[in-house]
């Protein structure tokens, strides 16, 4: 998949005169705008309403600009970007002096990684040849705190009317965010769980990651306790809990939207049901989409029967416990 080049070159443009562009990553759909430029990076907190002091991650053509962004950077990063990048890792690294609060959130650390999406990689290599910094800041293209966009037509049903171009690269690979790892302390720490996993990451490493629990980790994106949520709110059951919890809620007269990757929809049931895949990876692209079209059905509850509690399904099980916070 490659852009037209006219196309390509209204996108490098705008982002040089500080406007917002959506691309497509692996991912989710970003909202980007250029994270050397603290007036236009503001423009992506005003169009999510996103807290001032939320970090965002930015997006680089590759590895090469890790020295320009990052400061004291271990062995351990330059692993990790060898094996991954491209791909759906963020490394949080200690930041050179010059870059703006506005990216970081006032921390000392900044997220960084080399998307895995042809469309993404051909805008940071030519938005590269013309600004020297070559870093792009995309949190995902939706209002703060709601479902993370997989398709063009989610960003425009999203921020539509806030982004001067959307580019169209197809629906995400991956479907949820990418996994983040802690690198600037002494012991790496997974702050966000995502498509890679700690195994992975060990296996890189040479030592298992720690998993984030302490309170003192630097603020990172989806780190919130409500995040990823529909409008609908949203009721996350145990499988052998679901159906007498459903029967429940139709003799209530509650209308409800079903996800579930198990359990299949059983006869004189009147909700709206949705079967997703039963492994990680499938449940994982499915999700956001799936969360969006409940979401337009005006259903009082969305029910979801919850997945197994296992490392496979930690990036799920993270996404459906913020959904339903």
């Amino acid at each position: 998949m490659s852009l037209d080049p006219a196309l390509l070159d209204r996108a490098v443009a705008l982002l040089q005169a500080g406007e917002l562009v959506a691309l497509p990553t692996e991912t989710v759909y970003g909202l980007g705008a250029d994270a050397a430029n603290p007036t236009a990076v503001a423009k992506i907190f005003a169009a999510k309403g996103r807290p001032a002091d939320h970090p965002l991650i930015v997006h680089l053509p590759g590895d090469a600009g890790l020295e320009q962004w990052a400061r004291d950077i271990p062995q351990g990063a330059w692993d990790l970007a060898e094996m991954f990048w491209p791909g759906p890792l963020t490394m949080i690294l200690k930041k050179q002096d010059w870059v703006p609060d506005a990216v970081t959130g006032g921390q000392d650390t900044v997220g960084l990684r080399v998307p895995g999406h042809p469309v993404a990689l051909e805008l940071l290599q030519a938005f590269a040849r013309v600004n020297p910094r070559g870093g792009i800041a995309a949190p995902s293209a939706n209002r703060f705190g709601r479902i993370s966009p997989t398709t063009a037509a989610h960003v425009q049903e999203e921020l539509g009317d806030k982004i001067s171009l959307i580019l169209d690269g197809g629906p995400c690979q991956v479907g949820i965010e990418s996994t983040i790892i802690d690198l600037s302390r002494d012991r790496p720490e997974v702050l966000r769980p995502g498509h890679i996993g700690p195994q992975l990451l060990a296996e890189v490493l040479g030592d298992l990651p720690a998993i984030h629990q302490s309170q003192g980790a630097p603020r990172v994106s989806g780190s919130l306790e409500s995040h990823y949520a529909p409008v609908t709110p949203v009721r996350l059951l145990a499988p052998e809990r679901l159906l007498d919890f459903l029967t429940l809620q139709r003799h209530a007269g509650t209308r409800c939207g079903v996800l579930a990757c198990n359990q299949p929809a059983q006869a004189g049931m009147p909700h709206q049901w949705r079967m997703l895949p039963s492994d990680p990876t499938g449940y994982a692209h499915d999700l956001y989409d799936a969360l969006r079209d409940m979401d337009h059905r005006q259903l009082d509850l969305i029910v979801i029967e919850n997945t197994p509690n296992t490392p496979a399904w930690a990036a799920v099980q993270d996404r459906l416990r913020r959904a339903a916070a």
